[in-house]
């Protein structure tokens, strides 16, 4: 259903340098070059086992090898047994690729174009109408990679923008709407538009969105995007 490019991705950033426990539901990987804050992660992809992958200190913690038969319930729960946390799943939402050149063919609307440092003005103007918590889940800067914006009478009204994940091809993508302008179809085109752009520069586009932001995942689909699976890290 989906390209190459994402499974091929999530695969590898899984593989890690050594496998530690397998069944036909789970694998457990351990990687050394996990950095920052990120001391493991978690794939459950809707097609095919969960995968997980653990920097080695927290893989002895947890005594991943010693310790038997695992599950995911199971390791959440040692997780917090031993101190760490669970940051919080995001959805991954991909378009398929079957729907990919039909995308390519779209004409963009004339109210959304691509933003650049020109345009300071009016980005900080729709920041300043958006609350804090708003623009915190969405992580819209202008000084992205690629940002574009939708405007309604001459007023920026929706942004979104990316920035290459993972030092991968994804481009990951992060989207605000105004609250009185939306339900009016901003966030749909302007998804599908900086998408388009993002595959003519040779990058596949990656939405991300908190599980219960009901919002932004109608958003997606209403896009043509479509669930890929969740990603966590533990902390």
């Amino acid at each position: 259903m989906f390209s190459s490019v994402v499974h091929d991705f999530w695969q590898e950033t899984f593989s890690g340098d050594s496998i530690l426990y397998a069944d036909d539901q789970l694998q457990i990987t351990s990687d050394p070059t996990l950095d920052g804050d990120e001391h493991g992660m978690i794939l459950q992809p809707r097609a095919g086992k969960t995968l997980i992958t653990l920097k080695p200190e927290l893989a002895r913690r947890l005594d991943i090898a010693g310790s038997g038969n695992w599950s995911l319930d199971l390791l959440r729960q040692r997780v917090v047994d031993i101190g760490c946390a669970l940051y919080g799943a995001d959805n991954l939402l991909y378009f398929p690729a079957a729907d990919l050149a039909p995308l390519m063919q779209e004409p963009v609307p004339g109210e959304i174009r691509q933003l650049s440092q020109d345009d300071q003005g009016i980005f900080a103007e729709f920041c300043a109408s958006a609350t804090e918590e708003d623009l915190d889940a969405a992580y819209v800067e202008l000084d992205h990679w690629l940002v574009f914006g939708a405007f309604e009478q001459g007023r920026l009204v929706c942004a979104g923008s990316m920035y290459a994940w993972m030092d991968s091809n994804l481009a990951d993508f992060g989207m605000l709407t105004l609250p009185p302008f939306r339900g009016k179809g901003h966030g749909r085109r302007l998804v599908r538009a900086i998408s388009q752009t993002a595959l003519r520069l040779g990058f596949y586009p990656q939405y991300r969105c908190q599980l219960d932001n009901q919002a932004s995942i109608a958003t997606a689909r209403a896009a043509g995007l479509q669930l890929y699976g969740t990603w966590d890290f533990i902390v």
